[in-house]
């Protein structure tokens, strides 16, 4: 007998989970098939997704998908930042042993170095006493000498005289035993004369030296003593550098330290320093290298002229005297932190020559890429006037970011978006150069958009073909400055703010400011024709900037008086 089809339960009530009704507690429970109970696992949550009819005509089966509860969020946030500080806390450790390693290893070179310098000095000591004993010696033989040569020299005459002496008493003694009175006297005047002409009456009995050398002693009590004073050379103490002193602006940095006590034989210091995107303690590996200002005077020490390339800088510094030099004071990092951006080249304009930092126009720039791409002959010749430049097909951008600006929009962007804070950089054009562009866009400037011609670009134009003119432009606005084009062009952003400013690099005299609110991340933007630009990046937004801005807030030339400037049409060729 066939059973009778029960109707289908309501929407709601398709449901599968159900209160528990067994008494085990809080909690729900899945029926399944054969009327089964499935329990749902305690501490995670389950979203059921309602079942959409079936194209059969039959009913899809519920499926139940796991989520995530929102303690769980909570814990996983703050087991990121636990990790994060853990990684963070490993790479100080690893540094620090890096550091303790190159210590270790410097140690045992510098004891080795100092230990053969030793050895040369006291071998040079030794060498010393060894030419004083050497002449010593030699003092004393050579008095040795001269006084033995001078008593053998008398010994022999006094030897000589003896002999003479005893033969003339030898025959006086015999003269005596002759009986003759004429032979007698003959040989008693022989005697006389002898005794009057004998040496031995002559010589001298006194020694012509003594045999005394206490002339040729020695007391080297004070040299000894003086010697058992050695010891090793005083070093001076490691100075200590202030970083409250240290000053970091407009792109010099002043370091400042003293000593810890008073020494008045310090001779000169000696400053090292080094780049660094680390902060805290240096870095041993993958740093540069330290470069070195010796014979500093005082105890400041101004660094100028310096290009901020890197986010911080590592100082150090260390004493002499007229020997030694001293420890190394504990290095000190200063923040440097400015806006390095280079020209985006896969976005370019093809009739421009972008390199990292400079910008050149190049009428046959597109040309190349035509033959390759299209396979197709320019035609004309000559340099083409801007709006009769054939720009072919373009190869794909390199970065893959935007495509490159054609027609007449010869632009290049930074490759670096500005999102906040306060920026500084300067271009400088070629003298002859016929026409350029500097200011800021973002980045959805079309490819075919002109800078200044949209309201998502902020310029000031100079044009020195058939006209002279310099005006700030935005949204295709002009407003002319009657000021002087100067030779370097100073451009100060302030993204938080909303202000773009231009100056004269040199004097630092504002030239024009816009007052907006940018409503997304804008980069550098430059367009250029017959000609080229330079910029000078890296560089802090300078003190004299920072004044004016203060008081040139209140000052008119803001984006609003723009939009109330009747539209000016100026003959052109690069841009209106």
């Amino acid at each position: 007998m066939r059973r009778a089809l029960r109707p289908l339960p309501p929407r709601a009530a398709l449901s599968p989970w159900q209160p528990r009704r067994d008494g085990g507690g809080a909690g729900w429970a899945r029926t399944g098939r054969g009327g089964r109970r499935l329990r749902r696992p305690r501490g995670r949550c389950w979203r059921v997704r309602l079942p959409s009819a079936s194209p059969h005509g039959s009913s899809t089966r519920l499926r139940a998908q796991r989520t995530e509860p929102p303690a769980m969020d909570s814990q996983k946030e703050a087991l990121q930042r636990i990790i994060s500080t853990l990684a963070n806390k490993n790479d100080e450790i690893q540094n620090f042993i890096d550091t303790l390693n190159q210590t270790l290893k410097g140690v045992q070179e510098n004891s080795s170095n100092i230990l053969s310098e030793l050895d040369e000095e006291f071998d040079s000591l030794y060498s010393i006493l060894d030419e004083v004993k050497e002449s010593m010696i030699n003092s004393i033989k050579q008095e040795q000498a001269r006084k033995s040569q001078e008593l053998q020299s008398q010994l022999s005459q006094c030897n000589n005289a003896l002999e003479n002496s005893e033969e003339l008493l030898e025959f006086a003694t015999r003269s005596l035993d002759i009986k003759e009175p004429e032979e007698f006297s003959k040989a008693a005047r022989q005697i006389k004369d002898r005794v009057t002409m004998a040496s031995a009456f002559r010589l001298s009995l006194k020694p012509k030296v003594s045999d005394n050398m206490t002339h040729l002693m020695v007391d080297f009590s004070q040299e000894r003593q003086m010697l058992q004073t050695l010891k090793f050379l005083p070093v001076p103490k490691a100075p200590e550098i202030d970083p409250v002193e240290c000053l970091v602006a407009d792109n010099s940095v002043t370091v400042a330290w003293r000593m810890p006590e008073e020494d008045n034989k310090i001779d000169h210091f000696i400053l090292e320093h080094r780049k660094t995107n680390f902060d805290g303690l240096p870095r041993v590996k993958d740093e540069r290298c330290w470069e070195t200002i010796d014979n500093i005077k005082g105890t400041e020490y101004t660094l100028s002229g310096l290009k901020f390339d890197s986010k911080y800088m590592n100082f150090r510094v260390r004493a002499c005297n007229k020997a030694v030099a001293g420890e190394y004071s504990d290095p000190v990092t200063l923040e440097t932190r400015a806006l390095n951006f280079s020209l985006d080249n896969s976005s370019s304009h093809l009739n421009l020559r972008v390199e990292d930092t400079c910008v050149e126009w190049d009428p046959t720039g597109g040309k190349g890429q035509e033959n390759k791409m299209k396979g197709k002959e320019n035609k004309g010749s000559g340099t083409p006037s801007p709006k009769r430049t054939s720009i072919g097909s373009r190869p794909p951008a390199v970065r893959g970011s935007r495509d490159r600006f054609t027609g007449e929009s010869y632009t290049v962007l930074g490759d670096t978006a500005i999102e906040s804070g306060q920026h500084y950089w300067e271009v400088k054009a070629q003298k002859d150069c016929k026409s350029y562009s500097v200011g800021v866009a973002y980045k959805t400037l079309g490819k075919f958009d002109q800078l200044g011609k949209t309201n998502t670009s902020w310029c000031i134009h100079v044009n020195n073909w058939l006209q002279n003119t310099f005006a700030a432009k935005h949204n295709n606005k002009v407003k002319a400055l009657d000021v002087a084009v100067p030779e370097r062009i100073g451009v100060f952003c302030d993204f938080d703010g909303g202000q773009l400013s231009f100056y004269d690099a040199s004097s630092k005299q504002l030239l024009y400011s816009f007052k907006t609110k940018f409503t997304q991340p804008v980069l550098p933007g430059f367009m250029v024709w017959c000609g080229g630009l330079s910029l000078n990046t890296g560089m802090q937004v300078p003190s004299a900037v920072r004044t004016l801005q203060k008081s040139e807030n209140g000052m008119t030339g803001s984006a609003s008086s723009l939009n109330n400037v009747t539209h000016i049409h100026i003959i052109q060729i690069f841009v209106t």
